[in-house]
C-alpha cells in the first residue's frame, strides 16, 4: 500500500493535485505484492519559466524507484512519470525474473506482469547493461574538494575516493544544476 509525501515549491498544493497525483501514482499498487508498504514521496516545483517539475521516489526495503519530468503542464508531468516508473519495474522485475527466480529479495515486492510486458523488456535490457570495460585502481585518501578536483581534471561526473577523515569509501558526482553531491558509504 502506498502512503503519500506531496510537497510543492512555489506551488500549493491544492486538493486536485494532491488527488490527481495519487490517483495516478496508485497505479503502480498493481505491480506490487499486498505486504509491501511504501512511501511516495512527491515534489512538485514550478520555475520562473512556468515550467513544472514533478519529482517521485518510492523507497522500498530493496530497491529505490525514482523519476523525474519536467513539462509546460504539471497534470502531464505526473502521466509522463507514472509511465517511467512503469517501464522501470518492468524491467526490474524482468531481470530479477530471469537471473534470480530462486532468491528472495526485490521479485517478493512484484506481482506478475503479462509475459509481452516482459518480452517486450527483455529485448531493451539485454543491451542496456552489459559492461564494456573494467576498471581497477587504488583509492587514494583525500577529503572532498580534492576529489572534486581530480573528478573536474579526469572530465568524469563522478569519482571515488577514500575519505582521509573517517576512511570511508565515498563517491562526489556532478548533479545536472552543475553542484556537486557527495554519497558516503558505510
Amino acid at each position: 500500500m502506498l502512503d503519500f509525501n506531496i510537497r510543492g515549491e512555489n506551488i500549493e498544493v491544492t486538493p486536485a493535485i494532491r488527488e490527481h497525483v495519487e490517483k495516478k501514482v496508485q497505479k503502480l499498487e498493481r505491480y506490487f505484492t499486498e505486504g509491501a508498504n511504501a512511501t511516495a514521496n512527491v515534489n512538485l516545483k514550478v520555475y520562473n519559466d512556468r515550467q513544472t517539475k514533478v519529482e517521485v521516489t518510492i523507497p522500498m526495503k530493496n530497491l529505490t524507484l525514482r523519476a523525474e519530468e519536467r513539462h509546460e503542464d504539471m497534470y502531464a508531468a505526473v502521466d509522463l512519470i507514472v509511465d517511467k516508473l512503469e517501464r522501470q519495474i518492468r524491467k526490474y522485475k524482468t531481470r530479477v525474473n530471469r537471473k534470480f527466480r530462486e532468491r528472495e529479495g526485490v521479485a517478493n515486492f512484484f506481482n506478475s506482469v503479462s509475459k509481452s510486458d516482459d518480452q517486450n523488456v527483455q529485448t531493451e535490457e539485454d543491451h542496456e547493461f552489459s559492461v564494456v570495460r573494467t576498471k581497477q585502481f587504488d583509492l587514494k585518501p583525500m577529503d572532498q574538494d580534492e576529489a572534486i578536483l581530480q573528478m573536474n581534471m579526469l572530465g568524469h561526473n563522478f569519482f571515488i575516493f577514500t575519505d582521509a577523515e573517517s576512511d570511508g569509501t565515498h563517491i562526489v558526482y556532478k548533479r545536472r544544476d552543475g553542484r556537486y553531491g557527495l554519497i558516503e558509504t558505510n
